[in-house]
């Protein structure tokens, strides 16, 4: 498995089976300006965990492009396909529920945060429940992407019945739970082998540096990956 992180929450995860991207925020991204056509060249999916700007701006633009399936919400996939997504292309779900992807299977999990997407006046359009995704390979370690959460007990339940090796965390505070707190639940809930922070640096109101995540896992045995933004890591 290859993932090459795009700054903040976007990952394109390569595997034998298929060529990913999740969240991808391409478009107005702050720490990316290489802009979304090289992210997504041969990408066979897309997948969003919930519909806020920083997680979904560029995804119009890489499904026109590479005519990948989206895999997201049922609020998310809707609006969407308002904006020019055919309805051929979308695989929704919600939490709880798996979809097969082909190669690969997605399941909903939750998180604690929100969801919408801002309009020409102001107003939020409500863009359903936000989530994590866990996906399970049939050649490689399953993965876990956060999404954008808090700490939550639940997250004991996510490995109980998944077992990811492989985390996404966010940990820029604020927003998200932040890096000593997302480090607390990757010791107490989980049994990764390699975490990659994510969700930091971004914006100047974020925590800018991975530093207390990586401080709060010291001596577990955890590996914390830390790619340079356009870098690509083989796991």
């Amino acid at each position: 498995m290859k993932l090459t992180w795009y700054g903040h929450s976007a990952f394109r995860v390569e595997t034998a089976e298929a060529k990913i991207l999740i969240d991808p925020y391409l478009i107005g991204n702050p720490s990316w300006t290489g802009g979304w056509e090289e992210p997504a060249e041969g990408v066979t999916h897309v997948l969003l965990t919930h519909g806020h700007s920083d997680h979904i701006s560029g995804a119009l633009e890489v499904l026109g492009k590479s005519g990948a399936m989206l895999v997201a919400n049922f609020e998310v996939c809707m609006y969407l396909v308002g904006r020019g997504v055919s309805d051929k292309k979308i695989n929704p779900g919600n939490i709880g529920g798996t979809i097969d992807c082909g190669g690969f299977t997605t399941t909903f999990v939750q998180a604690l945060h929100s969801s919408s997407f801002p309009g020409d006046k102001g107003q939020n359009t409500y863009l359903g429940n936000p989530g994590g995704l866990v996906l399970h390979f049939q050649e490689d370690k399953t993965l876990y992407h956060m999404g954008d959460t808090d700490i939550f007990s639940d997250m004991a339940l996510i490995n109980e019945l998944h077992e990811p090796k492989i985390g996404i965390v966010p940990i820029g505070d604020r927003f998200t739970m932040g890096g000593a707190v997302a480090a607390l639940a990757c010791r107490r809930f989980f049994q990764f082998e390699t975490v990659i922070p994510s969700h930091f640096g971004t914006f100047p109101i974020i925590d800018q540096t991975a530093d207390k995540f990586v401080a709060g896992l010291e001596g577990t045995g955890v590996k914390v990956a830390l790619p340079e933004i356009g870098g690509t890591i083989t796991l």
